[in-house]
């Protein structure tokens, strides 16, 4: 796969999206709550400055979600946490960068807390401290559960623009919906949403002593920037990075823009 091109493998109960020489440093990247592996298409193609001819590129299906196994019980974040570190032994990797978009930002700050000894850097894009920092957003968020289990294709309609920057190319909105509808299901969902909401990392995070880049599409409406910048505000010595014209998903949105930052930030850290 040194060509940058892609498949699909199979690490223990994961369905994972691998690309790059598996010699090379290794990437994990960890996908949204309404998302799976494939969304990470625009970080292994060449012809947008992909990542995948400088690093090995693990992008798994969550537990639950797309082609992985339902895990036997309700995983809460540790868990989600955990399944990353169960990745790394199975894929036989020792250390690896750690890229998290939304959700998977919130898994990718609990690996870093829990099993910080695996990881060379980190990279929290689009996400926040958790939704448990109040009763209100805890609740927000079991209640998005219960409205994708309700009707999953309404919800996939009316969840899919919010997800984006109003003029984000339609080509686009097409693909993150079409992978909501064949990543998703129950009852990872609702093991996802309250997951977030038993989380509020604020006050773990200054014990984050790792590289973090913390990046953020200029537009973001589900997690505004004013939620990149309490991570920044807590992780020590973080970088912070505005994506300009992108909403939630900038790693979708522009992908070009994405590599190019998230690439000049890896080229820069240390052996």
């Amino acid at each position: 796969m040194a060509d940058g091109g892609s498949e699909r493998v199979r690490y223990g109960p994961l369905s994972v999206v691998e690309a790059g020489d598996p010699s090379a440093p290794t990437l994990v990247l960890l996908h949204g709550i309404g998302s799976s592996g494939d969304a990470f298409a625009g970080q292994v193609a060449p012809e947008v400055g992909g990542l995948a001819d400088r690093f090995r590129i693990l992008a798994p299906d969550a537990p639950g979600y797309g082609a992985s196994d339902d895990p036997s019980e309700e995983p809460g974040i540790d868990g989600f946490a955990d399944a990353v570190a169960g990745l790394l032994d199975d894929a036989g990797v020792d250390r690896a960068v750690v890229l998290g978009v939304s959700w998977g930002g919130v898994i990718s700050t609990r690996f870093a807390l829990r099993h910080g000894d695996r990881l060379r850097a980190l990279a929290l894009c689009d996400t926040s401290r958790g939704s448990g920092l109040d009763a209100e957003r805890a609740e927000m968020m079991r209640q998005r559960a219960r409205d994708y289990a309700a009707d999953p294709e309404a919800f996939v309609r009316d969840r899919t623009p919010l997800l984006v920057a109003d003029d984000a190319d339609p080509g686009v909105v097409t693909g993150v919906a079409d992978i909501m509808r064949t990543a998703c299901r129950m009852p990872g969902y609702a093991h996802a949403a309250a997951s977030l909401a038993e989380t509020d990392h604020t006050a773990a995070l200054p014990t984050i002593d790792v590289p973090t880049l913390v990046l953020v599409g200029e537009h973001d409406r589900v997690c505004p920037p004013s939620d990149s910048r309490a991570l920044v505000d807590g992780i020590p010595d973080a970088t912070y990075v505005e994506v300009p014209g992108c909403g939630h998903l900038p790693n979708q949105e522009d992908p070009a823009t994405f590599n190019r930052i998230v690439g000049g930030w890896l080229d820069g850290l240390p052996d």
